[in-house]
């Protein structure tokens, strides 16, 4: 009798240390395999619950373990968006991030020369397609409340790394590009904005012509100097990145290369050729840097009309406040250039 006891105790400790064991082995036991940086797990809207599994399937070591610790967990509703798997996970950490964790990811845009482009961009990041996108920021609701023109609709997107949900909505993608948006133009930008008597798409649309004429940063501010000098005195602002861009929207080829603007395309017919046109054109050629929309705001001040580039100092210009000496300096680089063909 005592014997008969004694087994059944040990059986029962035998059970109740295998059921422990195989509790720790199927929630606590690391169960995943990503290396250590983690791995992202993205999880479109419509996903069921079997497509989940083959999502995750390779980035865990034991699927089995994995669907008993769901069952257990009563787990079998996805939730859509983006959740991290770091190393050494157990099924019930990762069943908790799948649940609850859905982490916010970092969508950068910079440099794009249209709304279209803009969206395609963004659409590589998040979930939603880009011709869903681009429907909501053409979209009445949007329209009315950005009051903005189609050609300065770019101006509202400015470049910079932007934390949101992988699976933000359209609108809600909108709504926070209008708040960024307010939050750039602060009060400080605001007032400069306005001492240059320029709208907040204005700036945007000569800024986007500073960033094309020079990548030299620290040039900008003089470059925007001498566009706000044209504008002031009615001047045509006779700016060559305005006919490029005229150029690309003609062919409706945003790849187009063109190695020099030549004088037959200052003729061609845009609203975007400033050869022509005078003023600023109906909206920006590009998505101007942040450096470029603070050089008009804080543009240099001087008498400068002109510049063209200088040969001595690669990437920069000579300026000049006379056309006489514009042309002097003209021919200093077409010398330059002449030279440069002669020894290639």
């Amino acid at each position: 009798m005592l014997q008969s006891i004694k087994k059944s105790f040990r059986f029962a400790v035998f059970s109740v240390v295998m059921f422990v064991l195989a509790f720790i082995i199927v929630f606590y036991f690391p169960n995943s395999s990503v290396d250590d940086d983690g791995q992202s797990i993205f999880v479109p809207t419509g996903t069921t619950f079997d497509e989940l599994k083959e999502i995750i399937q390779p980035h865990i070591k034991s699927s089995t373990t994995f669907s008993i610790a769901t069952i257990a967990k009563r787990f079998d509703t996805p939730r859509v968006g983006h959740f991290r798997i770091k190393p050494g996970m157990g099924n019930q950490q990762i069943i908790n991030n799948l649940r609850s964790k859905n982490t916010p990811i970092q969508v950068v845009f910079n440099n794009q020369q249209t709304v279209e482009h803009l969206v395609g961009r963004v659409a590589e990041q998040i979930e939603i397609d880009s011709l869903t996108l681009l429907n909501q920021i053409k979209s009445e609701r949007f329209s009315n409340a950005v009051k903005l023109s189609s050609e300065e609709l770019l101006s509202l997107f400015l470049p910079n790394s932007y934390e949101m949900y992988w699976n933000i909505s359209a609108t809600d993608f909108c709504d926070r590009m209008l708040v960024e948006n307010d939050r750039f133009w602060d009060s400080g930008r605001e007032l400069k904005r306005k001492k240059l008597k320029l709208s907040r798409p204005e700036v945007i649309t000569l800024a986007a012509i500073v960033n094309e004429e020079t990548k030299k940063v620290d040039e900008r501010s003089r470059v925007a100097g001498v566009y706000l000098n044209r504008l002031r005195k009615g001047m045509k602002l006779q700016a060559d990145p305005t006919i490029v861009y005229a150029m690309k929207r003609k062919a409706n080829n945003f790849d187009l290369f063109v190695r020099r603007v030549l004088y037959k395309d200052l003729q061609i017919n845009s609203p975007y050729n400033t050869y022509i046109n005078r003023g600023l054109p109906p909206g920006p050629i590009t998505m101007p840097d942040v450096s470029s929309i603070d050089a008009v705001l804080n543009a240099e001040s001087h008498n400068y009309l002109y510049f063209v580039a200088d040969p001595s100092n690669f990437g920069y210009h000579l300026f000049a406040s006379t056309y006489n000496q514009h042309l002097a300096n003209r021919d200093t680089y077409i010398r330059w250039l002449n030279k440069s063909r002669i020894t290639r």
